[in-house]
């Protein structure tokens, strides 16, 4: 293993220790969007995990997360999500609140992927961004203008200060 393999997958490690704590835990992360124009399949809002939706969507508040895909690997048919399905996460350059219900990363073996390997040592997690009612420009405009990394909470508090609406929607206005 290369030491760049190393560091990328150190990130993991850290991912499991906040999952598995009941306190929030904040981290950084490598956060880009996704759209229904651009989702597997394209044209849809279908989701791998769903746990509050039944597709993909959310207003960001904490009873509303936004859908969140995070990167997995795929063994013999299984798949085993970087975190679980229904963890919260709270973006603190967006104000929303997230939840993993949704896979990124296609193909036989999605590990070798960038979403499970995550970028320069951090997690890499895609974010819903809408987009039905709008044009594929106009989601692909806001899902570049997310692109970043950005501090995040797993597992946070329900109290945080939050503006609510569809990304797209709502102008993809970040803080």
């Amino acid at each position: 293993m290369s030491a760049a393999q190393a560091q990328d997958g150190a990130y993991l490690q850290k991912l499991k220790a906040a999952a598995s704590s009941r306190e929030g835990t904040e981290l950084t992360a490598y956060v880009t969007g996704y759209s229904y124009w651009d989702n597997t399949p394209p044209g849809s809002a279908a989701i791998a995990f769903p746990v509050i939706h039944s597709t993909a969507g959310g207003n960001g508040s904490y009873s509303n997360p936004i859908t969140l895909a995070v990167g997995h690997s795929l063994q013999g048919g299984r798949h085993t999500l970087d975190l679980p399905a229904g963890t919260h996460l709270y973006l603190k350059r967006l104000k929303k609140y997230a939840i993993v219900e949704d896979v990124c990363g296609d193909g036989p073996t999605p590990q070798n992927g960038p979403c499970h390997t995550g970028r320069s040592g951090h997690p890499w997690f895609d974010l819903y961004v809408g987009g039905q009612r709008s044009t594929r420009g106009t989601s692909n405009a806001c899902s570049s203008r997310i692109t970043a990394l950005q501090p995040v909470i797993i597992n946070p508090r329900h109290d945080l200060p939050t503006v609510t609406g569809e990304l797209t929607a709502s102008g993809c206005r970040v803080f």
